[in-house]
């Protein structure tokens, strides 16, 4: 099966792609810039045969039009995810705009399924203490939320209409193999590094990209499904359990502070304020501390297409493990040098 992917040079479509070659289909890829596609790539060990690179964007309909042509099946990944206050205006083009020129032309294309990656963000702030597949789509007071929420609402237009449109909700998402040093696995380096001494309280769905993956390669691969939604597998994670497992697999101490996080919300806004202005990344972030406050579980029982997810302290701890190995943490910081003690990384 041909199987044209947008946002392939990212976390989620990059260990997707993987997945799918895997299981032995073949790839088109619709990238800005095809050498990161064959960085991104790189790590999984994929054949280069099994993926073809279109250079392109998914904001061009020209583009989207040349990577789908002939497709069986679309995964369209293509996002920024991130609450740097800098990349708003590029969030909307990317989040809003590829979405509505992507799922059009796949839907002219005939390809079937159309999987759109959205997010369990594009429901929050939710009504009640859960979201399902039922949930209305959300009204977040953030940028990035936004964008996610926007495009859902593209997408469930298409479902109601009856195109092939498959939506997939991953949670926040760790695991090794990050082509771009993303959003929530630079946040756990930064609390590593002492970056992050203050956390909000409250928490947040958090899953691993491994298992989103196989998501997306189990509904590609089943074709013509009777449901619509899928949730990414994963768990509600409270604050103080993140670091608790944080601590559990690096052995270090990693005092932190937590505070109400509606409280800490004023502080968000001042940050992003400060970063449109500073060029150096400031950890304080409105949408992670937002996300925070309004997060809400996902319903028991929703479907992951049988898959279930993967213990946290297992993703924590590959996750520490890579940024180690690929150099972005030193051997103090991933927890294997402090006192000759080995931590649980080193197991």
């Amino acid at each position: 099966m041909l199987v044209s992917v947008t946002g392939g040079t990212g976390f989620v479509g990059a260990h997707s792609v993987a997945a799918m070659v895997s299981m032995g289909h073949r790839v088109r890829l619709l990238v800005r810039d095809p050498a990161k596609a064959e960085r991104a790539l790189a790590p999984f060990g994929i054949d280069h045969a099994a993926v073809e690179v279109v250079a392109g964007d998914v904001t061009s309909e020209m583009s989207a039009a040349r990577a789908l042509r002939g497709a069986d099946a679309v995964l369209h990944a293509a996002s920024i995810y991130s609450f740097d206050s800098r990349l708003h205006a590029e969030m909307r083009r990317i989040n809003e705009e590829g979405t509505r020129i992507v799922l059009d032309v796949a839907r002219r294309a005939g390809a079937d399924p159309i999987i759109h990656v959205s997010s369990v963000a594009a429901m929050f702030p939710a009504r009640g203490g859960v979201i399902n597949e039922h949930s209305p789509v959300g009204r977040p007071r953030d940028t990035y939320m936004a964008t996610k929420a926007a495009a859902e609402v593209i997408a469930r237009r298409h479902q109601v209409e009856g195109a092939p449109v498959v939506i997939t909700y991953p949670p926040a998402l760790l695991g090794p193999n990050d082509p771009n040093l993303g959003d929530q696995v630079n946040r756990l380096r930064g609390v590593l590094r002492g970056l992050t001494p203050m956390w909000p309280l409250g928490g947040f769905p958090l899953g691993d990209v491994r298992d989103t993956a196989a998501l997306h390669v189990g509904l590609i691969t089943a074709r013509g499904g009777t449901a619509n939604r899928y949730f990414g597998p994963g768990r509600y994670v409270p604050t103080r359990e993140y670091m608790r497992v944080l601590r559990e697999v690096t052995g270090r101490a990693l005092p932190t502070l937590f505070l109400p996080a509606r409280a800490m919300i004023p502080v968000g806004w001042l940050a992003d304020l400060v970063q449109r202005i500073w060029p150096w990344h400031i950890p304080a972030e409105h949408g992670a501390i937002y996300t925070c406050a309004c997060a809400v579980r996902v319903a028991e029982g929703v479907d992951t297409h049988g898959i279930d997810p993967r213990p946290l302290a297992a993703t924590v701890r590959d996750t520490v493990r890579w940024l180690y190995e690929s150099g972005h943490l030193s051997e103090r910081q991933a927890g294997l040098g402090g006192a000759g003690v080995p931590s649980a990384l080193s197991r």
